[in-house]
């Protein structure tokens, strides 16, 4: 029997405000604002005043989750046939397609008015430049075409450590370019392991994810050498940005078990210690930049 899809006038206004919200991906929203406050931190080499913290994180939610909505709006017909995105309200038509884009577009307008306005102009054109590299570049160039989808299409999701250290010192330097290529690094492995769990489903839908494209020999070495990359960068860190001890400690230790949970995937490329690595990997993001935070704070 087909499914009926609801109608959006039939819904209540609870379930409604919740789809809408769901298009944001508050869950990825939350991930983007761990590495926006600790890098504001350690610009400011202290605690910066909380009204530009609130400012830069209320904009930041804007910018993603009008960017994640305006990714719901496009892929919409591949996450019908994916398992993991098929409860979308795209999908269950809980909300229409041209609400939704015109809920990302104002909460993208709202977003680069905001961080201008409270903020500084360069953190509002990098968080809104980050939208449109997640959509034309990510979204609707690489993720249906390239197996470097992921690999290109992270550096959206490494924007806000720039918004966050501009939004402090209105410029940019070598600290936060290297916190940058810590998210650009640390994105591919963190994506891979869930892509091995979820292979069929890309597989079905026709995306182009490396372990749907690549054996899983592949996959696992590209893992293992994104994360040394990644261990690397995040010990270049301490000294390009004058880190102390607590950094220096939380980043060797953090990478090696990092490392550690990479080499099991390697050995044994199954789902279940694939996403043992996607669960420790969003663990480290929030250890590593909560580190940050709490060297420059004591």
């Amino acid at each position: 029997m087909a499914t009926v899809l609801p109608r959006a006038e039939t819904v209540g206004t609870r379930a409604r405000v919740g789809g809408f919200v769901a298009l944001t991906k508050p869950r990825i929203i939350e991930l983007l604002l761990v590495e926006t406050v600790p890098t504001m931190i350690v610009a400011e080499r202290g605690l910066p005043s909380i009204w530009l913290m609130v400012a830069t994180v209320i904009g930041g939610t804007f910018a993603a989750g009008g960017a994640n909505a305006i990714n719901m709006y496009v892929d919409r017909d591949i996450d019908a046939l994916m398992e993991r995105t098929k409860g979308r309200p795209l999908v269950t038509g809980l909300v229409q397609p041209t609400e939704a884009l015109v809920f990302a577009l104002i909460l993208e307008v709202i977003a680069f008015a905001w961080l201008w306005y409270f903020v500084n102009l360069l953190s509002a054109i990098l968080a809104c430049s980050a939208m449109l590299f997640y959509v034309f570049v990510y979204t609707l160039w690489l993720k249906r075409r390239h197996a470097s989808n992921i690999v290109i299409g992270g550096a959206a999701g490494a924007v806000p450590v720039l918004v966050g250290w501009t939004a402090v010192t209105n410029e940019l330097s070598w600290p936060p370019i290297i916190l940058f290529a810590i998210i650009f690094y640390w994105t591919p492995p963190h994506f891979w392991a869930l892509a091995i769990k979820y292979k069929d489903d890309y597989q079905a839908a026709d995306v182009p994810m490396l372990p749907v494209v690549a054996d899983l020999k592949t996959v696992t070495r590209r893992i293992v050498g994104y994360t040394v990359l990644l261990w690397a960068l995040t010990i270049l860190f301490a000294p390009v940005a004058d880190m102390g001890g607590i950094y220096y400690m939380a980043a060797a230790i953090l990478g090696a078990v990092f490392f550690g949970y990479a080499v099991q995937v390697a050995r044994n490329p199954q789902p279940k210690p694939a996403m043992a690595l996607f669960g420790w990997s969003i663990t480290y993001i929030v250890l590593l930049f909560g580190a940050m935070a709490v060297d420059q704070l004591v």
